[in-house]
């Protein structure tokens, strides 16, 4: 064989191999898992979210849905958090304990410690527990990252727990992660 249909093999075997965009494809055909995907009606990733959504109209939660977790998911975690505040990244959001079998946060989820799910919310950088939507001074629209955890275990933490307590405790329990990136500015 020649030294050119060698080289010309050899890139085909390369590019077949780690440019084929579908080889998650056949390992689900085969069994295997799909990608955590996190995903909102409200917003698309990257895009702007809605007034609503935000502290200048009705500062609710959006609807979050997912799919994809591992078949060894025990709960849920949840992050929200504004990375281009000026005083450094900013807590909107810290969820966690949301059961296994959940597939959605519904729109407007309660400000409270515990939810009827057995969830929990923990204490976000404006002091309050729960949800606290985008709200940066006027200038250049800011990045909130919608950062979903699957975890191998329930975290069983005290309501009211901060983000860097949260992040500490799941550490070792992280089986999938998704993240969804909206926009908001003034």
């Amino acid at each position: 064989m020649s030294a050119r249909i060698k080289v010309a093999v050899l890139i085909v075997f390369v590019l077949c191999f780690f440019l084929w965009p579908s080889r998650k494809f056949f390992a689900q055909e085969k069994g295997g898992a799909m990608a955590l995907r996190i995903t909102s009606p409200d917003f698309s990733d990257g895009e702007v979210i809605p007034k609503k959504f935000t502290c200048d109209a009705q500062d609710v939660s959006p609807k979050l849905e997912w799919k994809g977790p591992p078949a060894n998911t025990e709960s849920f975690a949840l992050i929200m958090d504004d990375p281009d505040a000026p005083g450094g990244t900013w807590v909107h959001w810290v969820l966690y304990d949301v059961p296994a079998d959940a597939r959605e946060l519904p729109e407007k989820l309660p400000s409270q410690e515990q939810l009827a799910s057995g969830s929990r919310q923990g204490r976000n950088d404006f002091g309050k527990i729960g949800y606290g939507g985008p709200c940066p001074p006027p200038g250049k629209p800011h990045r909130y990252f919608f950062k979903l955890y699957a975890l191998d275990t329930k975290l069983n933490l005290k309501p009211g727990v901060t983000k860097a307590d949260l992040e500490r405790t799941m550490k070792s329990h992280i089986v999938a992660q998704a993240e969804l990136v909206g926009k908001y500015g003034r």
